[in-house]
């Protein structure tokens, strides 16, 4: 017994690695493991010899697998040790350029759009993304017939049957954001609502969740020549050109009267896009003065007040700015497509040092 447990616990101190003391294990406690071998001549002996070596064996056994345990402790933690020395790093260093983040175009056009309406004197307001059927619908004079309000392009939120609360909807639109701003401040009133918006489409222009900014603004004497001036201003600075011609088509918004559906002069020579010349035209956004209905459902007279609206895609103009063809990569995740599109964390965009550089 005690040669064995000499043997035993030198070699297992001696063991460089789990596959020496795995093999350890097996000789010493294997099924044909000299102990267990031991263990087997158990049979043979008498009841007092029994007594005396049963005892000693099982003693032996769970000394080596204590010092098994202890070993594999051992050789863990010094691996863990020499990981931790090789892998060392200083985190107050500053951070290497090739892992440095980017700026998701997203965003930096959200950024973008904010800086331009800023300068104009918008404010931002935001809202919930799932909205109520009344804020997303009624409220905007869009009626329970129109083909928007049909389960085929609006996600409606479950609800359990004998539930007959008013549904819930992801919001198809930011214009909700209008309703609610209107509510909370009233009139006069100058807000752009930028946000995530969902529709049930998928395809090269299209996803089930975009980005969208709508603008409002509500006075006493506003027109649609305010509203036209607004937007040219907005295109020459956002595509940084010093001239641009609109081109304002008539339209139908349930939310609007009278709408527009806007237009820019733009060229597409050589497969890229040229603002202000050229003979085509690209439809950008949809506009009008605000029904009098809407601004009723905000609790703004229409008799005293009125006001202009306009909306337009996020995903869509940063796509035509920066040359981005398939609206789906902007939510593939792709490290290789961030890098290349992605803006620097400190590009931050102002007018007067440029939205892009």
């Amino acid at each position: 017994m005690d040669d064995l447990r000499d043997k035993y616990i030198g070699l297992i101190a001696d063991a460089a690695d789990e596959a020496a003391l795995e093999a350890l294990r097996v000789q010493a406690l294997g099924k044909k493991g000299e102990v267990s071998l031991k263990m087997r001549e158990l049979g043979k002996m008498s009841p007092e010899e029994r007594q005396v070596m049963g005892p000693r064996l099982n003693a032996l056994k769970d000394e080596i697998n204590s010092a098994l345990a202890a070993r594999k402790a051992a050789l863990a933690d010094a691996a863990l040790e020499e990981r931790l020395r090789g892998e060392w790093l200083d985190v107050t260093l500053p951070a290497r350029p090739r892992r440095t983040g980017t700026i998701h175009p997203v965003s930096q056009v959200t950024e973008e759009v904010t800086a331009i309406f800023a300068d104009m004197g918008f404010s931002v307001a935001e809202g919930p993304q799932i909205e109520s059927d009344w804020h997303n619908f009624d409220a905007l004079n869009i009626p329970g017939h129109h083909p928007a309000r049909a389960e085929m392009d609006t996600f409606y939120t479950h609800r359990a049957e004998g539930d007959n609360r008013p549904p819930h909807v992801l919001r198809t639109h930011t214009s909700p954001v209008q309703i609610r701003s209107m509510e909370m401040a009233g009139a006069p009133l100058r807000v752009i609502c930028p946000g995530r918006v969902y529709r049930a489409d998928y395809d090269q222009t299209h996803t089930p969740m975009f980005h969208q900014v709508e603008g409002l603004a509500i006075d006493r004497d506003i027109s649609m020549a305010n509203l036209k001036w607004c937007l040219e201003e907005f295109v020459k600075a956002f595509f940084e050109v010093d001239d641009v011609e609109l081109r304002f088509r008539a339209s139908h918004f349930p939310f609007t009267e009278p709408s527009a559906e806007v237009d820019i002069r733009c060229s597409w020579e050589g497969g890229t896009l040229k603002v202000g010349e050229g003979d085509d035209w690209l439809e950008i956004l949809g506009s009008g003065m605000v029904h009098p209905k809407v601004l009723m459902a905000g609790n703004i007279d229409p008799a005293a007040w009125q006001g202009f609206a306009f909306g337009l895609g996020i995903d869509r103009i940063a796509m035509l700015k920066y040359g981005i063809p398939d609206l789906r990569a902007f939510f593939d995740s792709d490290l290789r497509w961030l890098r290349h599109y992605g803006f620097s964390a400190l590009d931050v965009p102002t007018l007067h040092g440029g939205l892009s550089r």
